[in-house]
């Protein structure tokens, strides 16, 4: 039996107060038996200047121990913090940055504020713990006001201590526990939306004596025991805003075209929680102006990254002629002279392969996906054919008529929909993209 009463895996009892005081834009209170840490967090535009045109944000962290929280007085931290704070801050800033994507954040910085009032051991994972909590809270509040499109909150955080005493290993060490440990530990750790545990820190030290590797393992089976309670109650109080914790990432697609929507949505699923630029209140044409499929589809995903500060993807595509060097291009949809008119593009097109003995061609998809913070990532599909001298099919638009398909042996315009979908050259571009995606 410990000095507390307590059984070797035991954790002392934990309870944690959110918004404990108002101001700030996230508050956790959490008490770890007789260890008490106040943890804020607050935002602020803009980031530190090693940051800045990046595109990403910023997680930083402050810890101070009060002068009233030790029995004898401890004197409060002036412009230069005491080494122990130091490294502590550090650590609680790597820890909870090391659950996050910043590219999700914008150019923002979130400041977590960890204020010891009164140790008992334990104070530095009391405090990754409630820092965490008070991420939560205020990722959520900052969502709900538009400051933030997207959670950067890729996995849940939670850290303990634990000690060998006498021999003996224990949970959640208190100060005289600490005092007499032989061996010390802290131990952070990550839990992804799947349950899955990692190890984000672990500091380890032999105070007065070695341990052995099965020692060690104990004290990390004990560390995931107690962490795995910590996550409970982390997720009880936060509520609702438990919902930030490993959201997909938002992906808003560069077309109001509801089918390309249900596609995407369809297709990318999995990774991206995709949205519309009408879901977001974006109105925007953007003017293309690439020689290329690929610069076009560039130009439009970059544009609708930097208004809507999230992931954005965008393809550009039609038909390219071999004995016309690659036309109509990037003009198909144009190559008349007027926008959208098909049997003008089509008698144009038979008129300038007029005797030509290479009717050879392929309709083209480039699509990109861009990311704040990230490299752009632009894909390309590819469906050949030739181009007939005569319409056949009354289906699909554009020069589908014209265009006989190797892989379907017919025109698009002959096809059946969901063949033509199964084979086109969108269809072969988004399968690029989800492998190019999976990759990164």
């Amino acid at each position: 039996m410990r000095i507390d009463g307590r059984m070797a895996d035991e954790m002392r009892e934990v309870t944690i107060t959110t918004d404990f005081t108002k101001m700030a834009a996230g508050c956790a209170l959490i008490r770890s038996g007789g260890t008490l840490v106040l943890c804020t967090a607050s935002w602020q535009a803009g980031v530190p200047p090693f940051l800045k045109g990046k595109g990403q944000g910023w997680i930083t962290a402050e810890y101070s121990m009060l002068p009233g929280s030790t029995p004898s007085r401890k004197p409060r931290d002036g412009i230069k913090k005491d080494g122990r704070s130091v490294e502590i801050q550090r650590l609680i800033g790597r820890s909870v940055r090391a659950c996050c994507d910043l590219t999700r954040m914008g150019e923002n910085t979130i400041t977590l504020d960890c204020d010891v009032l009164q140790a008992d051991g334990g104070t530095r994972t009391a405090a990754i713990t409630g820092a965490f909590t008070a991420l939560c809270l205020a990722v959520d509040r900052l969502m709900a006001k538009g400051v933030l499109k997207d959670s950067p909150i890729v996995s849940q955080l939670a850290a303990v201590s634990c000690g060998m005493v006498d021999g003996c290993a224990l949970l959640d060490i208190c100060y005289e526990e600490d005092s007499a440990a032989d061996v010390d530990m802290n131990a952070v750790i990550v839990r992804d939306n799947d349950g899955v545990m990692r190890f984000s820190q672990v500091q380890s030290s032999g105070e007065e004596a070695t341990f052995s590797r099965e020692e060690l393992s104990g004290l990390l089976n004990l560390a995931e025991k107690g962490v795995a309670e910590l996550m409970e109650e982390q997720l009880r109080v936060l509520g609702d805003a438990r919902r930030v914790i490993g959201m997909k990432p938002r992906l808003v697609l560069a077309s109001s075209n509801f089918g390309k929507l249900r596609e995407m949505k369809l297709l990318l699923g999995d990774a991206f929680d995709v949205v519309s630029m009408k879901e977001l209140g974006i109105d925007a044409d953007v003017e293309e102006t690439g020689e290329t499929f690929e610069e076009n589809a560039l130009i439009k995903a970059r544009a609708l990254c930097e208004m809507s500060g999230l992931a954005a993807v965008a393809d550009d595509s039609g038909l390219e002629v071999d004995a016309l060097g690659g036309r109509p291009g990037v003009h198909s949809a144009r190559y008349s002279g007027v926008h959208g008119d098909d049997e003008a593009n089509n008698r144009l097109l038979l008129k300038e392969l007029d005797g030509a003995g290479d009717r050879s061609a392929r309709y083209v998809c480039a699509m990109a996906l861009v990311r704040p913070g990230r490299e752009s990532v632009v894909v390309r599909g590819t469906c050949e054919g030739e181009i007939l001298t005569e319409y056949r099919g009354t289906g699909g638009f554009g020069y589908d008529p014209l265009f006989f398909s190797n892989d379907l042996g017919m025109t698009f315009a002959q096809a059946d929909l969901a063949d033509k979908n199964r084979i086109s050259h969108r269809a072969k571009a988004i399968d690029a993209l989800k492998r190019a995606v999976s990759d990164v």
